[in-house]
């Protein structure tokens, strides 16, 4: 098959370039072909190429893509050109404008669209009436007449069937993966905190992903002052770009003069990510909305005990596994689950076997991605 993924495929888009980067290395091995289409603006960073893979970049038309997220002449073009000569195409994400283009083409090329968890209720409430109007006009029709969607967990399910109507035919739950291997060797412990300078008599607590409220840093920040103020063990750790909360986070830090306990990184890559994730003593995500964190992912397969929500997108499994300890999305419930982890390490030694054992059973990168190209193998004989 010949396969073009559609996406913004910059490091600041986080989750969605990492798995389709993922997927990419596992389809090619077994002999696809991937293109990958990526609306950017100059400045953003581009997310690595699988080898064998083509990224092709087109320039974000603007101002019109500050109210038609990711909209591009340069991408039109390509898609009006090329769009033929694709057995899939996939869409990552909705309410942007690599998410409708492909529809608006007059061309039997299948169609395969991945949600994110755009479609829970804390998603659809923030940018509301940009949301419904866009839905009336282009998204609803055109999720209607995807030949695939690829959804995450049952409450995904629950989510596409309100915002359509009904269910849709070709509807297929097939969870985000991991490469194990890529976790498997970390760095000596020691290298993250050396190269910023951290101290090594606290324990890190590592939130890692996008500076955005979504990501519960209004409940993480006040929950682990509290912890800091009956303890004197950690130093948060905030990792990641900013996406409208960076602001408010270092507002938070100085006016309650945590400059010693909380500590920004920014966005951590390759073997400093790595690094980080070897140092951490718990990772912690009390996120309100998740497609499937990634994030979450790479902790636990990395070994780090979690502190999350139940709405990390993982289906219930986090839960059935005993895998990581979910929290009330309330500060004190955070606090709550802070001193637990950090201060029984029996309990937290429990969580990280039973977390990676569930990434190794059910979340391995060979086995997830196979079954995606299997459904996109189904549309694509359709054709």
């Amino acid at each position: 098959m010949k396969i073009l993924n559609i996406c913004a495929y910059t490091w600041s888009i986080g989750g969605p370039a990492r798995i389709i980067y993922d997927h990419t290395t596992v389809v090619l091995k077994q002999g696809h072909q991937v293109d990958i289409l990526s609306p950017a603006s100059s400045g953003d960073k581009i997310y690595p190429t699988p080898e064998g893979a083509r990224v092709i970049v087109c320039r974000r038309t603007e101002p019109i893509s500050r109210f038609f997220p990711e909209f591009s002449l340069e991408a039109w073009d390509f898609l009006k050109k090329h769009i033929h000569e694709y057995d899939v195409v996939h869409c990552h994400g909705i309410w942007h404008f690599g998410s409708v283009a492909p529809f608006l083409f007059k061309n039997n090329t299948p169609k395969a669209v991945t949600i994110h968890g755009l479609l829970d209720k804390w998603a659809l409430n923030h940018g509301y009436w940009k949301k419904r109007l866009f839905g009336l006009l282009f998204q609803k029709r055109f999720l209607r007449k995807a030949d695939f969607i690829q959804i995450n967990n049952r409450d995904e399910l629950n989510d596409l069937r309100q915002f359509l109507g009904f269910q849709h035919p070709n509807v297929a739950i097939i969870p985000n993966g991991m490469q194990l291997a890529e976790l498997a060797d970390l760095p000596p412990k020691g290298t993250f905190r050396t190269k910023f300078y951290l101290p090594a008599d606290k324990k890190l607590v590592l939130f890692m992903g996008r500076l955005n409220i979504k990501k519960g840093l209004d409940l993480l920040l006040p929950a682990f002052k509290k912890y800091t103020e009956k303890y004197d063990d950690a130093l948060l750790i905030l990792a990641g770009p900013d996406d409208g909360y960076q602001a408010e986070t270092e507002r938070f830090i100085k006016e309650n003069q945590l400059q010693d306990k909380m500590r920004m990184v920014g966005m951590l890559t390759g073997e400093t990510k790595k690094a980080a994730l070897a140092d951490a003593a718990i990772f912690a995500l009390p996120s309100y909305s998740e497609g499937f964190s990634i994030a979450a992912l790479e902790a636990m397969t990395a070994g780090v005990p979690a502190l999350v929500s139940d709405r990390i997108g993982f289906d219930g499994t986090v839960a059935q596994h005993q895998a990581a300890h979910e929290v009330p999305l309330t500060v004190e419930g955070v606090y709550e689950g802070l001193a637990k982890l950090l201060q029984q390490p029996e309990y937290a030694d429990k969580l990280r076997q039973n977390g990676r054992k569930m990434v190794e059973t059910l979340y391995d990168i060979e086995i997830v991605a196979t079954n995606l190209a299997k459904e996109f193998e189904k549309i694509a004989r359709k054709k």
